[in-house]
């Protein structure tokens, strides 16, 4: 099981996400430093577990309200034996750095501007986008057609983004069953080991993880396992 710790940044502040709700996004509170901007959380996640994968979401960028792109170019400039996985809302495909990796969601491309994925030639991260009625989010040509897919998919369960809900479950081998062939990542629900475990035994091999690392509910020991 690869856990990859999710860094959600608002007008150049780490915020807890929950539930998808953005505008009430709040400063991250977390165990594992004191500050909220992004070196103090990434470096703080750094000293639970040597994760050589980080995901940034830019919630400025997703929402339409700016971009956060400068800094995090920096920041993967800084640490160049990472990987990071930015989702920044509607991309274009264009150079990037080596570890910058883009996120393409769902919920930020049309019908109209769907194809522009081909442009990537598969070098992206496609995230299914699952909105608070667990609705699909988006052109729905992401949710149909798989020959388009990138090698690994996020099944993005925003509803249950740092709700201690527990994970998708149900819908997580719905994708396993119809698409046995795709590398599946969970994203959403994740409240400790045992959800983990859950994941790893139905085939699960990477999981997003923001909310359980920064309250302390999975800690330093439980990466032995993991």
């Amino acid at each position: 099981m690869k856990v990859i710790p999710v860094i959600d940044l608002k007008n150049g502040v780490v915020v807890h996400a929950k539930r998808g709700e953005r505008e009430n996004y709040q400063p991250i509170k977390s165990v594992l430093t004191t500050k909220a901007d992004i070196y103090s959380v990434l470096n703080g996640f750094l000293q639970l577990h040597a994760f050589d994968t980080f995901y940034i979401a830019d919630l400025d960028a997703i929402t339409g309200q700016g971009r956060q792109h400068s800094l995090i170019e920096q920041v993967a400039k800084d640490f160049p034996k990472i990987t990071f996985w930015v989702d920044a809302g509607y991309q274009k495909a264009q150079h990037f750095l080596p570890n910058y990796l883009p996120v393409l969601g769902s919920e930020c491309f049309t019908d109209d501007n769907f194809y522009e994925i081909l442009e990537f030639e598969k070098r992206f991260i496609l995230s299914l986008d699952f909105g608070s009625k667990g609705e699909k989010l988006g052109s729905q040509n992401f949710f149909t057609q798989a020959e388009l897919w990138s090698e690994n998919v996020i099944v993005m369960t925003l509803n249950r983004v740092g709700s201690s809900q527990g994970v998708a479950i149900d819908l997580l081998t719905e994708f396993k069953r119809d698409y046995p062939k795709t590398n599946f990542i969970a994203a959403g629900g994740v409240r400790n080991c045992d959800d983990l475990a859950k994941l790893e035994k139905m085939g699960i091999e990477q999981v997003l993880v923001a909310s359980a690392l920064h309250s302390g509910a999975i800690t330093k020991n439980n990466f032995i396992k993991f």
